[in-house]
Parts: structure tokens; sequence; C-alpha cells
């Protein structure tokens, strides 16, 4: 299942994920044609970590370090980072937008992915940036 998902990455023509993938059958996904874009989300290289953390697996480390190349080549900017409108568009510049997960989430991940001294247990450790709404 988990190199299906890394196998959207690695078969784009950028090697970064669209936001959609729809699974075709059990062996294969294909991109959705609406949702060809890439955010800079972390869900892919969270799952790398998680995936590595439970299972010592280097491959997981590996396409973590994929994922992170193809985001420096492809969604740098002078000053920032930018999505992808197309991930099959090598030729696009990167958006004129960075969202704050990227600094929050995605690199945090790929930090840790590849620490290979993080004290970081994902049994022991709860991660979350997002507001919590606590009533009183």
């Amino acid at each position: 299942m988990f190199a299906l998902f890394y196998n959207r990455y690695a078969q784009s023509k950028t090697g970064i994920g669209p936001e959609i993938a729809l699974f075709k059958d059990n062996k294969a996904m294909k991109t959705d044609p609406g949702a060809a874009h890439y955010l800079l989300r972390p869900e892919a290289v969270e799952s790398f970590f998680i995936l590595h953390q439970l299972t010592g697996d280097p491959t997981y480390r590996e396409w973590g370090w994929e994922a992170f190349q193809a985001i420096e080549r492809f969604c740098k900017t002078k000053i920032a980072y930018g999505g992808r409108t197309n991930v099959d568009n090598p030729n696009d510049a990167p958006t004129d937008k960075m969202e704050s997960f990227y600094l929050g989430e995605t690199l945090k991940y790929l930090y840790l992915l590849q620490d290979p001294d993080t004290e970081v247990d994902i049994l022991d450790t709860v991660s979350n940036i997002e507001p919590i709404d606590v009533e009183s």
C-alpha cells in the first residue's frame, strides 16, 4: 500500500506526489486530473517517518530523502518554498504561497526521519501543531 503511495511521488516528473491520487486497482494509482497540484503537505513524509520508527526499515528514510530533494529542486524559491500547480510539469515555477504547515510539519518530519539519534518515540510522544479547543 505505501509502496503505491511512494510510487505516485517517484513516477511524477518532479518526484513530488499530487494532492489526490486515485486507486485504479490494487496494484496501481493514478493522479486525479483535477488535483495534480502539491501544497507542501506533510502526510507522505509523516507516514515515512512513522513507518521508519515502527519498522527500522531504511527504505522509508530513502523515500523521505528523495522527497526532500524533489522539494528542494522544484519548490524552492529565492526567499521561501511554494507548492506546485502540476507535479507532472517541471517547467512551471513554484506557486507564490508557502503554507505554515510546511515549516511546522513537513520539514519537521523530514528532519526527524533523517536524524539517526532522534529521541522521539512515536509510541510515547504526541506531536500536534493544530489548535486544540479546550473548554474551561
